[in-house]
């Protein structure tokens, strides 16, 4: 995420002589990375880095708090002016309004409704600033809702106080296919999971801490407002804006879990902009839900600590300040170990000891520390683990030989994906915070990402052969689930072609005497006629052809075949080298025989090497309609054998089939 902010702004909660040259190097070296400074005008533009889990830098206050810290550091004096917003006075005319939150669906919701309202073009200051970093100016109270939220790092909102009519805002979930118009003049399609604000009549007039309705937008004739600022759940609200598609400043706060004690602050900030340049009164009390306040939070480290973990030694003295500068108030200062509280913006983030002992180390400098790499030592894996290892390296390459491509599918699958493809009655892992319904489950096959690789490929080329290696996860009551590794083959070629793929690589694991069975019973995926690879008792894979059912399903044009091997059995049983045969050195006849394809390759096998003592190997030459033709190579261990014994052999085999 990327803010941008100016100098000039910066020095109002910033008293420091320092250039933008400097603030840009330092924050670099010790906070968030300054990217660019450009000069427009008489002021100089900030564009800044923020990482995720430090929402608190993304406004002025926020850079100024940290530039406080940082520059000290370096000589340069720096002290910072707190924000200047006090509790304001309430006008005598009074207009109701009655927000309700039942459920707890929100943090903490603040509001005030403002009267007097005089819409105008907004002070020249606040116009240049809003558009020297990306904002469009548009009025003085749409600007000022935008001004405070880049100043404090918190989204505000405001609506039009007749346009609600009922004088009503009650949160609640959206009702599935309930519908609504943002301010931009788009519709959304809400489901039961999105949280919306009604006006108490069932029409709605917000999409919290997203973007507002078009029927409750302020317009040139509005003379009394709401302000409305909400601090959501920070879940909810991103996969509420990923599937609706509505990426705005707000919602990309809100997702980070903004700060809820800065929500009053904002209020106050925003009803003082509004009293100063829009001519506002505030018409009656704010209002304040807030179901769980936060509650304050120490840590405690020692300086022994602070040694062992950053290596170097660092004083007491600096170790307080650095924290102290970066407002965590010291609690105790007892012998080795110091007690701060922890600021209530950042609770979320610093929540051990080591994340304490990491702002030390960021502001004292990483560049300070030694560079002297830690000697290498080996660490033995697991044989089960070498082994996957191995094998996976080896197939790997054999199967990109035999011209398949390798996909890396993500491990989670959407539900219309579960459901298309037959596992709708099977229980999968749910994750609680998605960013997208695409990646929602878990999943419990790699087959329906492979489906889907077929489905996007379909028409780029003739023939699609991808395989995946990959883990598989299986849900355990009351703990972790299990995860198993599988490798998944997917072509729209033929059952032949995914037999041979299948056959190969067996043969280049060195297994052998597997046995094919044609399976009886259904499966949730194969067609009828599936198969199963099985040795000693242990199933190896499954392969078939998907339903036709699943590939209408999927919308796809071309059959689909499908191979799953457990991982696990497939290394079981698999042999780096092959059992040594010696070389008949005798000569080997071969005969080629073209039947009605009425048994099962595999059953073909066992009949011809039961009736033959004379057939070393049989290879599958092509099919043509429904007939096949085999290759079949006779060899004796202690003799040449002519021609016609051969042919005795082949027609014993016939005669057999």
């Amino acid at each position: 995420m990327n803010i941008k902010i100016t100098h000039n702004w910066l020095l109002e909660y910033l008293d420091t002589k320092a250039t933008p040259d400097e603030i840009q190097k330092y924050l670099s070296l010790c906070g968030p990375s300054v990217e660019r400074v450009e000069k427009m005008g008489d002021d100089y533009v900030y564009e800044i880095e923020i990482t995720s889990n430090r929402i608190d830098t993304a406004s002025v206050v926020g850079i100024a708090r940290e530039a406080y810290a940082i520059l000290n550091r370096f000589g340069i004096e720096a002290n910072l002016r707190p924000v200047q917003a006090p509790p304001p006075k309430t006008d005598d005319n009074h207009l109701p309004l009655e927000i309700r939150d039942d459920k707890r669906l929100e943090t903490r919701v603040v509001s005030a409704v403002m009267d007097n309202i005089q819409i105008k073009q907004s002070p020249s200051y606040i116009k240049k600033r809003l558009e020297a970093i990306g904002i469009r100016s548009l009025n003085n109270i749409i600007d000022i809702t935008n001004y405070v939220m880049v100043e404090l790092g918190h989204p505000t909102h405001v609506m039009d106080y007749d346009r609600i009519k009922t004088g009503k805002l009650i949160f609640r979930r959206a009702i599935k296919g309930e519908t609504l118009t943002t301010l931009d003049g788009k519709n959304h399609i809400l489901n039961e999971k999105d949280i919306v604000v009604d006006d108490g009549s069932g029409r709605i007039v917000d999409l919290p801490g997203i973007m507002g309705t078009e029927n409750s937008v302020v317009n040139d004739s509005t003379k009394r407002t709401v302000i409305f600022i909400e601090s959501n759940k920070p879940q909810t609200t991103r996969q509420t804006s990923m599937r609706l598609g509505i990426r705005t400043m707000a919602a990309t706060y809100e997702e980070k879990d903004v700060d809820p004690e800065l929500s009053r602050i904002a209020l106050y900030r925003v009803i003082q902009l509004f009293q100063e340049i829009a001519g506002a009164r505030l018409a009656g009390q704010p209002i304040d839900i807030y179901h769980e306040p936060v509650k304050p939070k120490s840590l405690s480290i020692t300086v022994t600590d602070v040694e062992r973990l950053i290596g170097v030694e660092i004083p007491k003295k600096d170790i307080i300040d650095i924290l102290v500068n970066l407002e965590f108030v010291l609690q105790q200062d007892k012998d080795d170990t110091l007690t701060f509280l922890i600021p209530s913006y950042r609770m979320h983030e610093v929540t051990i000891k080591e994340d304490l002992i990491e702002e030390i180390a960021r502001i004292y400098g990483y560049f300070r520390l030694p560079n002297n790499l830690q000697p290498m030592v080996y660490v033995k894996q697991p044989k089960e683990l070498e082994n996957l290892f191995l094998y996976e390296s080896k197939i790997k390459y054999f199967l990109k030989h035999l011209g398949l491509r390798e996909v890396v599918n993500y491990s989670m699958v959407s539900e219309e994906m579960i459901n298309d493809n037959g596992l709708a009655g099977i229980t999968h892992l749910r994750l609680k915070n998605t960013i997208s319904e695409q990646i929602e489950y878990m999943r419990l096959s790699l087959l329906p990402s492979l489906i889907k690789n077929i489905k996007d490929n379909e028409g780029k080329e003739s023939e699609l052969k991808f395989f995946e290696i990959g883990k598989t996860y299986e849900p355990v009551k009351d703990n972790l689930p299990a995860e198993e590794y599988h490798l998944a083959v997917a072509t729209n070629t033929d059952f032949s072609d995914m037999k041979g793929i299948v056959d190969a690589l067996l043969k280049e694991l060195n297994i052998e005497n597997y046995n094919i069975i044609p399976a009886t019973i259904d499966h949730n995926i194969l067609e009828k006629g599936w198969g199963v690879i099985r040795k000693n008792n242990e199933s190896i894979a499954e392969f078939g052809r998907l339903k036709i059912s699943h590939q209408n399903a999927d919308k796809i044009e071309n059959g689909v075949f499908l191979a799953d091997f457990n991982m696990k059995s497939l290394i079981s049983n698999a042999k780096q080298f092959p059992k040594y045969k010696a070389i008949n050195p005798y000569a080997v006849v071969k005969l080629d025989l073209t039947i009605e394809e009425n048994k099962p390759y595999a059953e073909i096998k066992v009949v011809a090497f039961k009736e033959s003592k004379l057939l070393i190997d049989i290879d599958f030459v092509g099919k043509y309609e429904n007939k096949i033709t085999l290759r079949f190579y006779f060899s004796a261990p202690d003799r040449n054998i002519t021609e016609e014994e051969a042919k005795k052999e082949l027609e014993k085999i016939k005669s057999t089939l």
